[in-house]
Protein backbone atom coordinates (compact mmCIF):
# COMPACT_ATOMS: atom_id res chain seq x y z
CA UNK A 1 0.00 0.00 0.00
CA UNK A 2 1.65 3.80 -1.14
CA UNK A 3 2.03 5.48 2.25
CA UNK A 4 4.13 8.70 3.31
CA UNK A 5 6.33 6.79 5.15
CA UNK A 6 7.52 4.67 2.35
CA UNK A 7 9.05 7.89 0.78
CA UNK A 8 11.34 7.77 3.47
CA UNK A 9 12.30 4.36 4.04
CA UNK A 10 12.21 3.63 0.03
CA UNK A 11 15.65 1.18 -1.05
CA UNK A 12 18.56 2.97 -2.84
CA UNK A 13 16.95 0.21 -5.91
CA UNK A 14 13.20 1.66 -5.50
CA UNK A 15 14.46 4.98 -5.92
CA UNK A 16 16.96 4.40 -8.94
CA UNK A 17 13.91 3.14 -10.92
CA UNK A 18 11.68 5.91 -9.67
CA UNK A 19 14.60 8.39 -10.92
CA UNK A 20 15.36 6.89 -13.90
CA UNK A 21 11.26 6.17 -15.18
CA UNK A 22 10.50 9.65 -14.99
CA UNK A 23 13.49 11.07 -16.52
CA UNK A 24 12.83 8.74 -19.63
CA UNK A 25 9.39 10.03 -19.44
CA UNK A 26 10.29 13.38 -19.53
CA UNK A 27 12.41 12.18 -22.13
CA UNK A 28 9.34 11.53 -24.62
CA UNK A 29 7.01 14.56 -23.42
CA UNK A 30 4.70 11.72 -21.84
CA UNK A 31 2.67 12.26 -18.68
CA UNK A 32 1.88 9.86 -16.19
CA UNK A 33 -1.19 9.19 -17.60
CA UNK A 34 0.39 7.93 -21.19
CA UNK A 35 3.17 5.77 -19.31
CA UNK A 36 0.32 4.39 -17.13
CA UNK A 37 -1.70 3.56 -20.57
CA UNK A 38 1.89 2.03 -22.30
CA UNK A 39 2.54 -0.32 -19.17
CA UNK A 40 -1.00 -0.79 -17.88
CA UNK A 41 -1.10 0.50 -14.61
CA UNK A 42 -2.86 4.32 -13.60
CA UNK A 43 -1.33 7.36 -12.91
CA UNK A 44 -1.88 7.06 -9.81
CA UNK A 45 0.28 4.11 -9.67
CA UNK A 46 2.88 5.90 -11.74
CA UNK A 47 2.67 8.69 -9.55
CA UNK A 48 3.04 6.54 -6.11
CA UNK A 49 5.98 4.58 -7.73
CA UNK A 50 8.09 7.96 -9.27
CA UNK A 51 7.83 9.08 -5.43
CA UNK A 52 8.78 6.00 -3.78
CA UNK A 53 5.33 5.64 -2.05
CA UNK A 54 4.53 2.28 -4.10
CA UNK A 55 7.95 0.96 -5.17
CA UNK A 56 7.27 -0.77 -8.34
CA UNK A 57 6.47 -4.34 -8.34
CA UNK A 58 8.36 -7.39 -10.29
CA UNK A 59 5.65 -7.10 -13.10
CA UNK A 60 5.67 -3.35 -13.41
CA UNK A 61 9.37 -3.58 -13.87
CA UNK A 62 8.85 -6.27 -16.72
CA UNK A 63 6.44 -3.55 -18.30
CA UNK A 64 8.64 -0.28 -17.65
CA UNK A 65 11.87 -2.55 -19.75
CA UNK A 66 9.36 -3.37 -22.69
CA UNK A 67 8.11 0.16 -23.05
CA UNK A 68 11.38 2.56 -21.75
CA UNK A 69 14.45 0.48 -21.82
CA UNK A 70 15.32 0.88 -25.88
CA UNK A 71 17.98 -1.79 -25.37
CA UNK A 72 19.27 -0.70 -21.89
CA UNK A 73 19.31 -3.17 -18.91
CA UNK A 74 18.63 -0.48 -15.96
CA UNK A 75 15.30 -2.64 -15.57
CA UNK A 76 16.42 -5.39 -15.60
CA UNK A 77 18.87 -5.23 -13.29
CA UNK A 78 16.93 -3.33 -10.73
CA UNK A 79 14.55 -6.49 -10.71
CA UNK A 80 17.66 -8.24 -9.77
CA UNK A 81 18.68 -5.90 -6.94
CA UNK A 82 14.81 -4.95 -5.59
CA UNK A 83 14.28 -9.09 -5.25
CA UNK A 84 17.16 -9.16 -3.38
CA UNK A 85 15.75 -6.40 -0.71
CA UNK A 86 12.64 -8.56 -0.05
CA UNK A 87 14.86 -11.70 0.74
CA UNK A 88 15.43 -12.36 4.69
CA UNK A 89 18.33 -10.23 5.82
CA UNK A 90 20.60 -13.03 6.55
CA UNK A 91 20.29 -14.56 2.96
CA UNK A 92 21.10 -11.24 1.09
CA UNK A 93 24.15 -11.64 0.87
CA UNK A 94 24.96 -15.16 -0.03
CA UNK A 95 22.01 -14.73 -3.47
CA UNK A 96 23.63 -12.50 -5.37
CA UNK A 97 26.83 -14.66 -5.00
CA UNK A 98 24.26 -17.62 -5.94
CA UNK A 99 23.12 -15.96 -8.97
CA UNK A 100 26.48 -15.37 -10.13
CA UNK A 101 28.18 -18.69 -9.52
CA UNK A 102 29.92 -20.83 -11.96
CA UNK A 103 30.12 -23.26 -9.85
CA UNK A 104 27.87 -25.01 -6.39
CA UNK A 105 28.68 -28.06 -5.07
CA UNK A 106 25.48 -28.49 -2.19
CA UNK A 107 24.80 -31.10 0.38
CA UNK A 108 21.16 -30.95 2.25
CA UNK A 109 19.93 -33.27 5.49
CA UNK A 110 16.46 -31.31 6.35
CA UNK A 111 14.83 -30.11 3.41
CA UNK A 112 15.09 -29.55 -0.41
CA UNK A 113 17.62 -27.17 -1.63
CA UNK A 114 15.90 -24.02 -2.21
CA UNK A 115 16.92 -23.95 -5.63
CA UNK A 116 15.17 -27.30 -6.51
CA UNK A 117 12.18 -26.81 -4.96
CA UNK A 118 8.69 -26.82 -6.67
CA UNK A 119 6.43 -24.13 -5.63
CA UNK A 120 4.02 -26.17 -3.84
CA UNK A 121 7.35 -27.57 -1.74
CA UNK A 122 7.98 -24.51 -1.52
CA UNK A 123 4.39 -22.71 0.13
CA UNK A 124 4.08 -25.65 2.45
CA UNK A 125 7.41 -25.28 4.03
CA UNK A 126 7.82 -21.59 4.30
CA UNK A 127 3.79 -21.18 5.28
CA UNK A 128 4.53 -23.87 7.68
CA UNK A 129 7.44 -21.85 9.16
CA UNK A 130 7.70 -20.77 13.22
CA UNK A 131 7.42 -18.04 14.01
CA UNK A 132 4.32 -18.05 11.52
CA UNK A 133 4.40 -15.47 8.58
CA UNK A 134 1.53 -13.51 6.69
CA UNK A 135 -0.03 -14.98 3.65
CA UNK A 136 1.32 -11.85 1.80
CA UNK A 137 4.71 -11.97 3.19
CA UNK A 138 4.76 -16.30 2.14
CA UNK A 139 3.36 -15.87 -0.92
CA UNK A 140 6.87 -12.97 -1.59
CA UNK A 141 9.16 -15.72 -0.23
CA UNK A 142 7.36 -18.19 -2.16
CA UNK A 143 7.95 -15.95 -6.00
CA UNK A 144 11.21 -14.79 -4.75
CA UNK A 145 12.25 -18.58 -3.77
CA UNK A 146 11.20 -19.59 -7.50
CA UNK A 147 13.07 -16.96 -8.88
CA UNK A 148 16.16 -18.55 -7.84
CA UNK A 149 15.73 -21.45 -10.72
CA UNK A 150 16.71 -18.82 -13.38
CA UNK A 151 19.94 -19.59 -12.92
CA UNK A 152 19.46 -23.49 -14.32
CA UNK A 153 19.41 -21.70 -17.37
CA UNK A 154 21.86 -18.52 -17.11
CA UNK A 155 24.44 -18.44 -20.01
CA UNK A 156 27.50 -19.27 -19.25
CA UNK A 157 25.25 -22.51 -18.19
CA UNK A 158 27.16 -22.93 -14.01
CA UNK A 159 27.64 -26.36 -13.00
CA UNK A 160 25.80 -27.44 -10.28
CA UNK A 161 26.30 -30.83 -8.21
CA UNK A 162 23.83 -31.60 -5.05
CA UNK A 163 24.08 -34.41 -2.66
CA UNK A 164 20.30 -35.13 -0.68
CA UNK A 165 19.94 -37.10 2.14
CA UNK A 166 18.00 -39.90 2.00
CA UNK A 167 15.80 -38.82 4.99
CA UNK A 168 14.89 -35.49 3.06
CA UNK A 169 13.13 -37.97 0.24
CA UNK A 170 11.20 -39.84 2.53
CA UNK A 171 10.56 -36.39 4.86
CA UNK A 172 6.99 -35.28 3.43
CA UNK A 173 6.72 -31.34 3.21
CA UNK A 174 2.47 -30.43 2.58
CA UNK A 175 1.43 -33.65 1.40
CA UNK A 176 1.76 -36.72 -0.36
CA UNK A 177 0.94 -35.11 -3.45
CA UNK A 178 3.02 -32.08 -3.04
CA UNK A 179 6.05 -34.36 -2.44
CA UNK A 180 5.64 -36.86 -5.33
CA UNK A 181 5.47 -33.90 -7.54
CA UNK A 182 8.70 -32.67 -5.58
CA UNK A 183 10.21 -35.46 -6.46
CA UNK A 184 9.42 -35.74 -9.80
CA UNK A 185 11.04 -32.44 -10.20
CA UNK A 186 14.50 -33.43 -9.02
CA UNK A 187 14.20 -36.32 -11.53
CA UNK A 188 13.83 -33.21 -14.50
CA UNK A 189 16.55 -31.54 -12.67
CA UNK A 190 18.95 -34.49 -12.47
CA UNK A 191 18.45 -34.45 -16.16
CA UNK A 192 20.02 -31.26 -17.17
CA UNK A 193 23.30 -31.03 -18.35
CA UNK A 194 24.46 -29.25 -16.33
CA UNK A 195 23.52 -30.95 -13.08
CA UNK A 196 24.64 -33.92 -10.63
CA UNK A 197 22.38 -35.11 -8.08
CA UNK A 198 23.41 -37.92 -5.65
CA UNK A 199 21.54 -39.34 -2.98
CA UNK A 200 23.32 -40.00 0.70
CA UNK A 201 21.79 -43.36 1.40
CA UNK A 202 20.53 -43.74 4.89
CA UNK A 203 22.52 -46.93 5.47
CA UNK A 204 25.60 -44.54 4.77
CA UNK A 205 27.25 -44.67 8.25
CA UNK A 206 26.70 -48.52 8.64
CA UNK A 207 30.30 -49.29 8.25
CA UNK A 208 31.30 -46.75 11.21
CA UNK A 209 32.12 -44.32 8.60
CA UNK A 210 29.52 -41.01 8.35
CA UNK A 211 30.84 -37.66 6.79
CA UNK A 212 27.51 -35.93 7.01
CA UNK A 213 27.56 -35.57 10.48
CA UNK A 214 28.00 -31.72 10.42
CA UNK A 215 25.27 -30.94 8.53
CA UNK A 216 24.57 -28.98 5.53
CA UNK A 217 26.62 -26.76 3.20
CA UNK A 218 26.53 -24.48 -0.13
CA UNK A 219 30.34 -23.98 -1.57
CA UNK A 220 30.26 -22.09 -4.31
CA UNK A 221 33.35 -20.43 -6.86
CA UNK A 222 33.30 -16.99 -8.18
CA UNK A 223 33.59 -16.24 -12.10
CA UNK A 224 37.28 -14.86 -9.94
CA UNK A 225 37.32 -18.35 -9.37
CA UNK A 226 37.20 -17.56 -5.45
CA UNK A 227 35.80 -20.53 -3.54
CA UNK A 228 33.42 -20.15 -0.33
CA UNK A 229 31.29 -22.03 1.92
CA UNK A 230 27.82 -20.70 2.84
CA UNK A 231 25.93 -22.04 5.92
CA UNK A 232 22.54 -21.05 7.47
CA UNK A 233 22.22 -22.50 10.69
CA UNK A 234 18.69 -21.38 12.39
CA UNK A 235 18.18 -18.47 10.62
CA UNK A 236 21.94 -17.81 10.72
CA UNK A 237 24.17 -17.02 8.17
CA UNK A 238 27.98 -17.31 8.04
CA UNK A 239 30.00 -17.07 4.83
CA UNK A 240 33.22 -17.75 4.86
CA UNK A 241 36.07 -17.40 3.06
CA UNK A 242 39.15 -18.17 4.43
CA UNK A 243 41.27 -20.72 1.87
CA UNK A 244 42.38 -23.19 4.92
CA UNK A 245 38.69 -23.37 6.26
CA UNK A 246 37.17 -23.43 3.00
CA UNK A 247 39.49 -26.65 2.27
CA UNK A 248 38.13 -28.55 5.61
CA UNK A 249 34.85 -28.05 3.91
CA UNK A 250 35.82 -29.44 0.44
CA UNK A 251 37.40 -32.08 2.16
CA UNK A 252 34.11 -33.43 3.87
CA UNK A 253 31.95 -32.37 0.90
CA UNK A 254 34.36 -34.60 -1.20
CA UNK A 255 34.06 -37.51 1.58
CA UNK A 256 30.55 -37.10 1.53
CA UNK A 257 30.47 -37.32 -2.40
CA UNK A 258 32.20 -40.63 -2.05
CA UNK A 259 29.71 -42.22 0.32
CA UNK A 260 26.74 -41.38 -1.52
CA UNK A 261 24.77 -43.47 -4.30
CA UNK A 262 25.91 -42.64 -8.29
CA UNK A 263 23.99 -40.38 -10.52
CA UNK A 264 22.25 -43.45 -12.15
CA UNK A 265 21.61 -45.57 -8.46
CA UNK A 266 20.27 -41.72 -6.83
CA UNK A 267 18.03 -40.95 -10.18
CA UNK A 268 16.38 -44.44 -9.57
CA UNK A 269 15.93 -44.37 -5.85
CA UNK A 270 13.76 -40.95 -6.37
CA UNK A 271 12.05 -42.43 -9.05
CA UNK A 272 10.94 -45.45 -6.85
CA UNK A 273 9.98 -43.15 -3.89
CA UNK A 274 7.52 -41.29 -6.12
CA UNK A 275 5.58 -44.21 -7.37
CA UNK A 276 7.30 -44.65 -10.65
CA UNK A 277 7.60 -47.72 -12.14
CA UNK A 278 11.15 -49.13 -14.18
Amino acid sequence: MASAENKETASPAAKLVAKVTRMLRVQRDWSQDRLGDEIGYSAAAVSAMETCAQPASDAMLVALKRVLSEGSDVFETARLYMRMERLPEQFKDYALLEQAAISLQLFVTNVIHGLFQTEAYARALIGGGCPPLSDQRVEELVQLRMARNALFDRDPLPMIEIIIDEAVLRRVIGSEEIMREQLLHLVECARRRNVTLLVLPMDAGKYGEYAGAHGEMNLLETSEHEHLVYLEPQDESLLISDPAKVSIYAQRYAKIRSQALGPRESLDLIMRLAGVKE
